[in-house]
C-alpha cells in the first residue's frame, strides 16, 4: 500500500467503502481486482502505483492516463481478456452482463455477428472490441460494419477509447462494491 496522501479530483470528500477496500487491500489483492477490470499488466501497474484514491473520479483519471500510455502490445494484452461479441466467457457474469444486448438477438443476427467478428479479426488480428453495455445486438453489428473499414491505426485508437469506457464501468463496480471484495 502506498503511504502518499489520497489523490482527489472530484467533489466527494470521502472515498466510498468499496474504494476504501481497494485502497487498503494488499498489492496482490488489488492487482487481482484490477486484472478483472483490464488484462493489461502495464495498465494495472500504473493504476496500482497511484493508490490511494480519494474519489472514484480520481481513480478514473488515473485509469484514463494509464490507458493513454499503453503501447500497441499493451493494448493487445488488454484485448486478449475480452471474448468476441456474441460469445461471452462461459461462467463469467461480467462478460454475460456486458454483452446482454446479444442475449435476445435472433439466430440470424448471432450468425451475422460471428461472420463479422471473424472478418474483423482476420483484418486486425484481434477481437472486435466495443463497450457493449447498454447496446443492442443491432447497434454492435452496425458498429463492426462501420469500423471494419478503418485503418489499423484508427482502429487501435478506437479500441483504446472503448477499453477506457469498459474500465470505467468495471472500476465503478469496485468502488461501489458492498461486502469484502476489493
Amino acid at each position: 500500500m502506498s503511504s502518499s496522501s489520497p489523490r482527489s479530483t472530484g467533489d466527494t470528500p470521502e472515498p466510498t467503502p468499496g474504494l476504501t477496500r481497494f485502497n487498503t487491500a494488499d498489492d496482490t489483492t488489488a492487482r487481482a481486482a484490477l486484472h478483472e477490470v483490464c488484462a493489461s499488466r502495464a495498465w494495472a501497474g500504473k493504476v496500482l502505483a497511484q493508490r490511494p484514491y480519494a474519489t472514484t473520479d480520481a481513480l478514473f483519471t488515473a485509469s484514463d492516463a494509464a490507458m493513454a500510455e499503453l503501447t500497441a502490445e499493451d493494448l493487445a494484452e488488454a484485448m486478449a481478456g475480452h471474448p468476441p461479441i456474441g460469445r461471452p466467457k462461459p461462467g463469467d457474469p461480467t462478460s454475460h452482463r456486458e454483452q446482454s444486448g446479444m442475449s435476445g438477438a435472433s439466430e440470424a443476427l448471432k450468425a451475422e455477428m460471428l461472420e463479422l467478428n471473424l472478418a474483423y479479426q482476420d483484418k486486425f488480428g484481434h477481437v472486435f472490441l466495443i463497450c457493449a453495455s447498454g447496446r443492442t445486438g443491432e447497434q454492435m453489428r452496425d458498429a463492426v460494419r462501420h469500423r471494419i473499414d478503418n485503418t489499423p491505426e484508427q482502429e487501435r485508437e478506437i479500441v483504446r477509447g472503448e477499453l477506457g469506457k469498459i474500465n470505467r464501468i468495471r472500476l465503478t463496480r469496485i468502488a461501489h462494491a458492498e461486502g469484502d471484495a476489493a
